[in-house]
């Protein structure tokens, strides 16, 4: 069998339930020979995730997942092989968590609206590693028992266009693909089909994009192709992975879409490519 990767996974210093290093025991048992590490606005679990890959045979792609906007369209930028040790890349990051933790008491305190009521600073001391997001706010309204599942609770309480969404400070996508261009890093429009509109797609080729997650979890077949189809007529490459969050989301998703290792030799060229430029 070919070697296969998984380049969209996250870990407990984003919105995850795993910790680095079980996400590498994780993706030894199924088989995986190279994953990615790609927190939101965080990279403090890159480091651990290469030492403990290289003990066990796994290649880890040192990444990050930013949020861009345009047109009050929300876009993920990944950005992979970046230099995450980089103190002003490290300094723009705390200031985009600081960001996130400001918008979860503002989400918490809408809800006291609808008679719910949760201690915001306590679930913050209980994930001090993470970039606090929306999706431990939906964990613990489905803790609590406030909603059935955590797709309720987005889709009653904390989705966009929904009574206790509150927008965050977002980055401009030529901002997001210009920061992982200095990083040294390889730029890739993430799950584009839950954009919800492809027109962006063109847009963000013209501020640089270099690549395009054609296979991602929540990727039916038709957008599978369809998103071949962009990634040949802009000259992007292709990426593809789980977008995993441990349990997070219900079930463990690393390994459940994979990608043949050329995409990352393919991946690994075209920065070599482009720095000897």
């Amino acid at each position: 069998m070919s070697p296969e990767a998984d380049l969209h996974v996250h870990t407990i210093y984003s919105d995850s339930t795993f910790s680095p290093h079980e996400v590498i025991s994780t993706a030894s048992k199924v088989s995986l020979a190279c994953i990615a590490i790609t927190d939101h606005d965080a990279v403090g679990g890159v480091e651990e995730a290469i030492d403990y890959g290289k003990k066990v045979g796994i290649e880890v792609i040192p990444g990050v997942e930013l949020t861009a906007e345009y047109n009050d369209t929300e876009i993920h930028i990944l950005g992979y092989f970046i230099d995450y040790k980089s103190s002003w890349f490290l300094e723009k990051l705390q200031h985009l968590r600081e960001t996130r933790r400001k918008r979860f008491l503002q989400m918490v305190e809408k809800l006291k609206k609808f008679n719910i009521s949760l201690d915001a600073e306590k679930i913050i001391r209980g994930n001090l590693s993470a970039s606090i997001g929306r999706l431990h706010l939906a964990q613990e309204l489905y803790r609590k028992g406030y909603v059935s599942s955590i797709k309720e609770a987005f889709r009653v309480y904390i989705g966009e266009g929904r009574p206790c969404y509150v927008k965050k400070e977002r980055l401009s996508p030529q901002e997001a693909i210009t920061m992982i261009r200095k990083l040294g890093g390889i730029s890739v429009v993430a799950h584009p089909y839950l954009m919800g509109d492809d027109n962006v797609i063109p847009v963000l080729v013209k501020e640089g994009i270099e690549g395009i997650e054609v296979y991602h979890s929540e990727h039916p077949l038709s957008a599978q192709i369809r998103y071949m189809s962009m990634a040949q007529n802009y000259n992007l490459l292709i990426t593809g992975g789980s977008d995993c969050h441990g349990l997070g989301k219900g079930k463990v998703l690393l390994g459940k879409v994979r990608i043949s290792y050329n995409l990352v030799e393919k991946l690994k060229e075209y920065k070599n490519a482009r720095d000897k430029t």
